[in-house]
C-alpha cells in the first residue's frame, strides 16, 4: 500500500523495494533505503533513513534535516561508528565531539545529512581497536598500532556512503570534514563534492597526540597550537578563516565532479 504521499524520503523506500544495481567500489556495495522515521534529538528534530546493504549486512543510517532530495550544496558529514567515543564518551578520540558538532552543524543549515557508518575503529572493528589502544599505551601512535596489527592506518571504505548519497538524490555536497580521503573516495564514486566545511574540534590532554598523528601521518586538515595544516590533496576550495589551499598542480577540477561523473 502506498503511504508516502508527497514525502520524498518515504518515496525512496517505495522505489528501493526491488532495487538491484552493479554496486559501488571493489566490494560492489549495493544499498536500499528500507525505512524512514522521525528522530527528535537534543539537537532538534531530524528524520532517520535506514539502509540495507548487500555486502556485509551492516545497517547504516542517514540522519536528515530539511529537504535534501534533488538539492545541491547539501552539508554532509560522514561519521564512522565509535562505541567508545560516541556512546561511552571516551576522551582518547574526538569522535563524540565530531558526531555532536556534525549534527548541530546540519541542524543550523537549511538542510543537511549525517551518514552514520558502521566502520568501528577506522574499519578494523571494536576488538582490534581495543588491541590498538593497548599498543598505543606501549608507545605506538595510532598509525603504528594499526600497522602492527596487520592493517593499514585506515581501512574505511566510503563506497557505501557514496551509494547512500546517490540513493538520497543529492545533487552535490559540502563535505563537513578534515579528512581528504573522504573527499577523494566520494569523488571517485561520482559524488559531486563542491566544497569543504572544516570540522574544528579543540583537543584535550588525552587526544592531543592522536589528533597530531592524524594531521602528521594521515593528512587530516587539523591545526593544533598554531601548527600549519597539511595541504589537502587536490582540494582547490578556499574556506573563510583558513589559509588558502595550494593550487591544483594538475590544473584539473580538484575535488569537484559533476553528478554524472563528467
Amino acid at each position: 500500500m502506498t503511504t508516502s504521499g508527497g514525502d520524498p524520503l518515504s518515496r525512496l523506500v517505495e522505489r528501493d523495494q526491488e532495487h538491484e544495481c552493479d554496486g559501488f567500489g571493489a566490494g560492489r556495495v549495493c544499498v536500499r533505503a528500507v525505512a524512514v522515521a522521525e528522530l527528535p534529538t537534543r539537537f532538534g528534530s531530524f528524520r532517520i533513513v535506514a539502509f540495507w546493504n548487500n555486502r556485509d549486512a551492516k545497517e547504516h543510517v542517514a540522519v536528515v534535516h530539511g529537504t535534501v532530495t534533488g538539492a545541491a550544496e547539501v552539508p554532509v558529514r560522514l561519521h564512522s561508528e565509535c562505541l567508545t567515543g560516541d556512546v561511552l564518551g571516551s576522551l582518547r578520540c574526538d569522535c563524540r565531539d565530531q558526531l555532536t558538532e556534525g549534527l548541530a552543524a546540519i541542524r543550523r543549515a537549511e538542510n543537511g545529512v549525517l551518514l552514520y557508518l558502521r566502520q568501528e575503529g577506522r574499519g578494523i572493528g571494536l576488538i582490534n581497536k581495543i588491541r590498538a589502544y593497548a599498543l598505543q599505551e606501549q608507545g605506538l601512535d595510532t598509525v603504528e598500532a594499526n600497522q602492527a596489527l596487520g592493517f593499514r592506518d585506515d581501512e574505511r571504505d566510503y563506497a557505501v556512503a557514496a551509494h547512500m548519497l546517490h540513493s538520497l538524490g543529492i545533487r552535490s555536497v559540502l563535505l563537513i570534514t578534515n579528512n581528504p580521503e573522504k573527499t577523494r573516495q566520494l569523488v571517485q564514486h561520482r559524488v559531486a563534492v563542491v566544497g569543504r566545511i572544516p570540522h574544528l574540534i579543540p583537543p584535550n590532554e588525552f587526544n592531543r597526540f592522536y589528533l597530531e598523528t592524524k594531521a602528521r601521518r594521515s593528512g587530516h586538515l587539523i591545526e593544533i597550537e598554531g601548527r600549519p595544516r597539511l595541504a589537502e590533496q587536490s582540494d582547490p576550495v578556499v574556506v573563510d578563516g583558513m589559509p588558502d589551499a595550494p593550487p591544483d598542480p594538475g590544473g584539473g577540477s580538484g575535488g569537484v565532479v559533476s553528478p554524472d561523473g563528467a
